[in-house]
């Protein structure tokens, strides 16, 4: 069925029918375009324009075709253009001609505008549910790794000693970011379009305010063009998205160098792993590398809906209709990636030996031994170049800072004394770091605190 034949004398070409048909990926928004529906026609009852038995012989209707999709015993007629003429045309032939009233005063344009709507609105608050589940996993490893060492990174050379607590709550902090994005954007778009019509509104007396309360909308959008030709929210949540995507990419990199035989920082679980047809020995880490992978497919979608969007005249054009599959997509791919990284993550186990040994042979602990000196009197650019000429003697002898006897400190700088090796210990040069946002024990336990409080 066609919403839109009267006017033509001709059929439509079978290559256009199929080019311009969205139902093979509209066909997910039933639910959505159902609810919109059946709140439309109760504010026509209320407004006195159905009668309330045709309000509830559509509700009726409606309300059936809903179960039956939702149970797969209603299949859906692909001769039909959308999702939207599918849900009417089958409503006509349950309920006869109260079916057509179905439509009054409402178009397409705001239609769809609502159903993409209410389905991003649940996409959020999804994706946002899986964010918090992570952030769960998350905390319970701080909480369990306050006092695991491992060396800190800059331009991936290892630079001071600090906790995997507080390398896992760098990216506690980039999640949380996500979650607050994710909120932002549902309450700016958190508005019904519906009633906008096809771009002008309508001459029926419609109550928009209803409407939008009964799909638990803040309120009605205001202007009715930017109503249905609005695709911002999308943009916005496409654009979370990706950052989303970024900080499990990251997390994912980390992850895959860490479970490298050169780290040897971590071991994945088997049951997040796969092997090799030839190697024997092979223990893959691809569910991190597929997610990295992944990244591409949101940023894709998000590039796709702004050259779709970037030249598009007011009000409707059917060029929106590409917002769909791209969109659906990234979210289905984002939801995914989150719920198998959270898992992987989860079962993960973290070898504290390895950790706490990298650290110490790579020198994390030489600025700590810089301030040693300058505890002693000694100016710091002066202490910088003592301990640069250590580690050189140290690089040379094959060892670390803690292996280096105390003779061979003194014959650079007198200054050194025993007491020196309990200035560089991993735990102390860590233990001593308290300021807010630091690695140190009690200042991680703080914040871990404040984690867990927002997270509740």
């Amino acid at each position: 069925m066609k919403l839109w034949g009267g006017r033509f004398t001709k059929e439509t070409d079978a290559d256009v029918n199929a080019f311009n048909a969205s139902l093979p990926f509209d066909r997910r928004l039933y639910a959505q375009d159902i609810e919109g529906s059946i709140a439309h026609v109760t504010m026509l009852a209320r407004q006195g324009i159905l009668a309330d038995a045709e309000k509830d012989s559509i509700v009726a209707g409606l309300t059936a075709i809903r179960q039956e999709l939702a149970e797969g015993t209603l299949s859906l007629d692909s001769q039909c253009e959308d999702i939207h003429s599918f849900v009417e045309s089958e409503l006509i032939r349950r309920i006869g001609d109260t079916g057509k009233k179905l439509h009054t005063g409402r178009s397409r344009n705001d239609q769809v505008a609502l159903d993409m709507r209410l389905y991003t609105r649940e996409q959020i608050r999804e994706t946002d549910l899986l964010l918090k589940e992570l952030l769960t996993v998350l905390l319970a490893l701080m909480e369990e790794h306050t006092e695991t060492f491992m060396p800190g990174f800059t331009h991936l050379q290892k630079a001071q000693p600090v906790t995997l607590a507080h390398h896992l709550g760098a990216y506690f902090e980039m999640f949380s970011r996500d979650r607050s994005r994710l909120a932002d954007c549902l309450s700016r778009m958190n508005y019904c379009p519906l009633g906008a019509g096809a771009l002008a509104g309508t001459t029926y007396p419609l109550d928009r305010s209803l409407t939008a309360s009964l799909l638990g909308f803040a309120g009605p959008t205001r202007n009715s063009m930017d109503s249905v030709a609005d695709r911002d929210y999308l943009v916005e949540f496409l654009s979370g998205l990706s950052l989303v995507m970024l900080h499990l990419s990251r997390f994912c990199e980390e992850i895959i160098l860490w479970n490298s035989n050169e780290y040897g920082f971590l071991e994945l679980d088997d049951t997040y792993s796969t092997g090799s047809s030839i190697m024997p020995q092979k223990k893959n880490p691809d569910i991190a590398e597929l997610v990295r992978g992944k990244t591409g497919r949101v940023y894709g979608a998000l590039l796709s809906l702004l050259t779709v969007m970037k030249g598009l005249p007011l009000a409707y054009n059917k060029d929106m209709q590409e917002d769909k599959e791209l969109s659906f997509d990234a979210m289905d791919t984002a939801k995914d990636c989150l719920r198998l990284f959270a898992g992987m993550l989860a079962t993960a186990s973290f070898r504290r030996e390895v950790m706490a040994q990298s650290a110490a042979r790579g020198f994390t602990n030489a600025t700590d031994a810089a301030d040693y000196l300058v505890g002693r009197g000694v100016p710091f650019r002066d202490a910088h170049g003592i301990v640069g000429q250590l580690v050189l003697v140290c690089l040379e002898k094959g060892i670390s800072l803690d292996e280096l006897p105390l003779a061979e400190y003194q014959k650079i700088s007198p200054v050194f004394d025993e007491s020196v090796y309990e200035a560089i210990a991993l735990k102390t040069c860590v233990d001593k770091r308290i300021t807010l946002g630091a690695p140190g024990p009690s200042a991680m336990k703080d914040v871990i605190e404040e984690y867990r409080k927002g997270l509740q």
